[in-house]
Parts: C-alpha cells; sequence; structure tokens
C-alpha cells in the first residue's frame, strides 16, 4: 500500500537529476548559505573573517542580500532589530575567536529582549576541538562555553552532512517561544573544504506553538471575570506575539485598565479611556498596581524596570502568562500560565465573562493626572517638549531604536509608540552603542519607512564606525545625537551619591563634521528647531544626522533609596 506522505517523500525526476549532478566549485560555506535560503532567509549580517571566507565565498553564488557592518557587536544589534522588525530569525555570520567574542554583547541584548538572531561562526579546524592547545589563530579551549551562558542553544558541526539539519535545528529554536539568539560554530576546515552533497532545498524547521493549559485559563478566566478592580500589565511578549488586537479585546471586555511595560510600547492603545500608558516609574502607577485585587500580567516577567525597581507589592491575585518558562513566578507568587502570549488571550477571549465598570476610565484619568502634577513640579519643560518635537516629527509608522540615553529613559514612560513593534531600545541588557546600528537593521528590513536613531554623544562613539555602512547601502537612517558632552545619567547618579561626578566628561568630536566625512549630511540643531530639523531629515532619503546640544536632566525616581533608572552610561 502507498500512503500519501511516501508520495510526498519520493522525489521528482528533476530533484533526481540534480541531487545526482550538483554544480562544480561548491564547498562547506554553500551548505551554509543554500540552507539559511531553503529556510526562508533573505538577509544575512556580519563580518567576515579568515576562518569563515568559506561562508563568504559561498554568499556570492547565492541570492541572499548582505549587509556588513564595521564591528561584530554592531552587526548583532542589526540582526537583533531586524528580527524585532520582521520576527524572522536574523542571519548573522562571524568569524572565530575575538571576531565571535566581539558580539556577546549584542546577543545578550538578543537574550534578554527576546529577539530571534541565529549567529553562525566559524570555529578552528576539526583538529583543533576538544580543548587541546594546537595554537591556531584565534583559538580557545571553548568557544561554545562562551556563548552557553548568553544564547539559548549551541550548536557545533564537525562534518558537511551535519551543517543543514544543526542550522535547522539552530532555525527552530530561535523561533521557538521565546525567541531568542542561537549559535552555530562550524570549523573552517569543513567551511573550506569542496563538497559533492546535492544541493540543499526546502528544509523543515517549524516551530513548535506553545498553547495554554485549558484548565490554567479556566481559572484565569473566572478570577478575571469575578475581579472587582483588575488590571493588565502588558509586556514585550505581546507585542512579539502580535497580540495587541487580542489584549484591546480583553481589556475592553473586562473593563481592565491596561499598562504597558517599556519591553511592551504601543501593546495597548496611548490614548484609550483604558490606557495607562507606560508610566511604571512611578508610585502613583505602582500604587494603582497594588490596588488591583486581580492582576493580569502578560508577556512580563516583572523585572527590575516592571516593577518599579521591585518595589512593587501586590496584594491581589497575579496571573503571569509567560513564554519564557524561567520567568515564571520568579519574581511574585501568581498562577502561572506558560504559553505564548497570542494563544493565552485568544483562550480567555473564548471562556471569560464580561464585566462592566464605568469608574474604570475615572480612574484612569486620575492617575494620569497624579503622573502628570508630579513631573510639571519637577521643571522639566525642555525635556518634555524635546520628547514631544521628536514625536512630531516622526511618521507613525516609523520605527523608532533608542540608545542607553537620558532621553532614552524619558521615552520609555512618556513616548507613544503610535503602534505595535515600533519603539525599541537596548533596555532589556542595558548596553550602550544599540541604536544606530539597531535603526540600520531595522531600515534593511523594511525600507519603505525613515527610521529614527537616538543616541547620546557617549553611545554614539561605540557605533560611529557605521555611518560608513550607512552610506554604503544607502539605508534610510536618520540618527539623533544628544551631544551633553558626556555619560549623562552617571553624571546625574555620582552627583545625587558623591556630590561630584568622576569619569563622565568626555572629549567628543564635531559630529556634523564626522558624518560628512562619511558623506552622511549632517546638521546640528537646537531645541527650537529639531522639530524642523529632525522631520527634514526623516524625510531626505538615505542616511542623516542630526546634532542636539543639550543637558537634558531625568525626572525625579520615586522607587526607594537613591539611584537612578538604570547602570548604563548615558
Amino acid at each position: 500500500m502507498t500512503h500519501d506522505h511516501d508520495l510526498e517523500l519520493r522525489p521528482t525526476a528533476a530533484q533526481t537529476e540534480a541531487a545526482l549532478n550538483p554544480p562544480a566549485g561548491r564547498n562547506g560555506g554553500d551548505l551554509v548559505v543554500e540552507t539559511l535560503a531553503g529556510l526562508g532567509a533573505t538577509t544575512v549580517f556580519g563580518l567576515p573573517g579568515q576562518h569563515a571566507l568559506g561562508m563568504f565565498d559561498a554568499l556570492r553564488r547565492s541570492d541572499l542580500r548582505y549587509v556588513g557592518l564595521r564591528v561584530e557587536n554592531n552587526a548583532g544589534f542589526a540582526a537583533d532589530a531586524y528580527g524585532r522588525i520582521t520576527g524572522e530569525a536574523a542571519p548573522l555570520l562571524l568569524s572565530t575567536g575575538p571576531g565571535a567574542l566581539t558580539s556577546l554583547a549584542a546577543l545578550q541584548e538578543a537574550r534578554a529582549a527576546s529577539a530571534p538572531v541565529l549567529a553562525i561562526s566559524s570555529q578552528v579546524p576539526t583538529a583543533g576541538l576538544g580543548g587541546g592547545r594546537h595554537g591556531y589563530l584565534h583559538e580557545l579551549p571553548d568557544q561554545a562555553a562562551s556563548f552557553r551562558g548568553v544564547v539559548k542553544s549551541v550548536h557545533t558541526v564537525r562534518t558537511q552532512s551535519q551543517i543543514p539539519s544543526a542550522i535547522a535545528e539552530a532555525w527552530t529554536s530561535a523561533l521557538t517561544a521565546p525567541h531568542g539568539p542561537v549559535w552555530v560554530e562550524i570549523p573552517q576546515d569543513v567551511l573550506l573544504a569542496g563538497t559533492h552533497l546535492p544541493v540543499v532545498t526546502a528544509v523543515d524547521a517549524t516551530p513548535d506553538e506553545l498553547p495554554p493549559r485549558p484548565e490554567l485559563t479556566a481559572v484565569a478566566a473566572d478570577l478575571l471575570s469575578r475581579a472587582e478592580r483588575p488590571a493588565i500589565i502588558a509586556g514585550g511578549g505581546v507585542v512579539r506575539a502580535d497580540a495587541s488586537g487580542k489584549l484591546r479585546q480583553l481589556a475592553e471586555r473586562l473593563d481592565a485598565p491596561v499598562v504597558t511595560t517599556f519591553g511592551g510600547k504601543g501593546a495597548f492603545p496611548w490614548t484609550h479611556p483604558l490606557s495607562l500608558q507606560s508610566w511604571l516609574e512611578d508610585r502613583h502607577t505602582t500604587d494603582f498596581l497594588e490596588d488591583a485585587d486581580v492582576l493580569l500580567v502578560v508577556g512580563s516577567g516583572l523585572g527590575e524596570l516592571s516593577s518599579n525597581y521591585h518595589t512593587f507589592k501586590p496584594r491581589g491575585r497575579v496571573i503571569q502568562i509567560e513564554a519564557d518558562l524561567g520567568k515564571l513566578e520568579s519574581n511574585h507568587p501568581a498562577l502561572g500560565i506558560h504559553a505564548e502570549a497570542r494563544l493565552a488571550l485568544q483562550a480567555l477571549l473564548e471562556t471569560v465573562s464580561e464585566r462592566t465598570d464605568p469608574t474604570a476610565p475615572d480612574r484612569v484619568r486620575a492617575l494620569l493626572a497624579k503622573v502628570a502634577d508630579r513631573i510639571s513640579g519637577q521643571e522639566l519643560t525642555l525635556e518634555q517638549d524635546v520628547l514631544a518635537a521628536v514625536r512630531r516629527a516622526l511618521p507613525a509608522g516609523s520605527p523608532s531604536f533608542w540608545d542607553m540615553t537620558i532621553l532614552a529613559y524619558w521615552a520609555w514612560s512618556a513616548f507613544d509608540a503610535k503602534a505595535p513593534n515600533t519603539m525599541h531600545s537596548a533596555q532589556g541588557a542595558g548596553g550602550l552603542g544599540y541604536g544606530f546600528p539597531a535603526a540600520l537593521g531595522a531600515a534593511a528590513a523594511d525600507p519603505t519607512h525613515p527610521v529614527l536613531a537616538v543616541s547620546g554623544d557617549g553611545g554614539a562613539l561605540y557605533s560611529i564606525a557605521e555611518l560608513a555602512t550607512a552610506r554604503q547601502y544607502d539605508l534610510n537612517v536618520t540618527w539623533l545625537i544628544v551631544d551633553d558632552g558626556g555619560y549623562g545619567i552617571l553624571r546625574e547618579y555620582m552627583t545625587d551619591a558623591f556630590g561630584e561626578p568622576t569619569a563622565t566628561e568626555l572629549t567628543r568630536p564635531d559630529f556634523v563634521a564626522l558624518a560628512e566625512s562619511f558623506g552622511v549630511p549632517g546638521i546640528r540643531t537646537t531645541p527650537e528647531t529639531l522639530e524642523t530639523d529632525l522631520t527634514k531629515a526623516l524625510a531626505a532619503p538615505g542616511p542623516s544626522v542630526v546634532v542636539l546640544p543639550a543637558v537634558l536632566r531625568m525626572f525625579a525616581a520615586t522607587h526607594l533609596g537613591s539611584g537612578g533608572h538604570a547602570d548604563s552610561p548615558e
């Protein structure tokens, strides 16, 4: 008896002919790029190196688009943003040792933000694997060990026949909720050796879904239906799952106010009558959430930033929906539901009873008024005006990428993202240098919208070399650099803690002249002309730089003790 699936597995005559007579001149690197194309990849990021030349040689025989950056860490940030924007696993091609290790900070950010990045690195020749000291260039006793604590999974290839399956397995891992970066390493000799293996065509790598257990969603629906003061915290998991529409339906059915975390910006409409916006670093918001008798947390681990620096102490029942098993009940006891946000919200919509609370919009307005009064009493008009100018200049559908800088800390709380998956920052791991290279990755993913990057002068110097990348590929990125002459937030922290700052002041270049030396238009602006200058820059095709000399201040913190808003410079 012949089954249908037997017919599916039987190759066609053309496939048989192609397999028996593969093209000449292929090497192990061809198996890499063929597998990526078979998985659906169209764009790869990276930086060549001696051990990885087999992969890069194979690129010219493929249809994959290559976007090469100047520093491996920046290439990782670009791949991170590409993965966030597209929801696809973004290939990142790297070389052994120093090249690989330079990407670690970017991969840490991708892991913290659940961005799907497929990093493929070369390794020393096969004879050098296993921890011996053979003296190969770039050799490490165990290169993979440097990545195991950072990425979701590590895959080491030893033969050419392992390449397609290893990459497919890594691809599946990267795109299985929670998304994240993965690591594949292939020895130099395996990449360079000629191959007679058939051309890799379609590759099956379908991520498994992560549905909720129905008995848990039944209990959650009952708690929410009977709640007197329900509230919702929406995190980045809602954005990654494309579940903002379902979140809105559930909030409206329950009349439940919604606050979005900094990673969940745009998950709920900013001006909706039930929107508490994103003022999580505010005691008024913390008090409001603590007062909820049932609190639904979707796609957030309630970490340091989302819990007002762990001062949040819920008094009611907590329901936590989280795809990352390690984050489930990691900070607060809860009815923990290990599931992807979209599937869990759909299950709740199918089982929850409608409730009406005409007081909810009034309570939301009262809370936002308290927040506004607190901020208005601190003489921060400049900061609010600058952020408002950026919002007016940026088209509603355009993405923005924010480095660790004071204006970004303001944006976490006060910026209306307008739509899901349009505002991104490095607040997952908190490293410097994210904004501009990430914006380049987003522009490569979607050239139909201008992209905004925001950095301070200190953070800008981490990625200034990528002005060459922006010019080379003519990417539509406008880079706003807020130049305050140093690491501004650390200047504030140290002054508050010790009376004066140390090691925070920087000699910096003329950023306009520097941009123009790369062939990138630059302009120096003022707070009064920022909106006009930024609007013009965003409307012009290709890259541009707008420099705003200004010393901005943070709004006062409300969490216990002294300290600030992040532990990274700028």
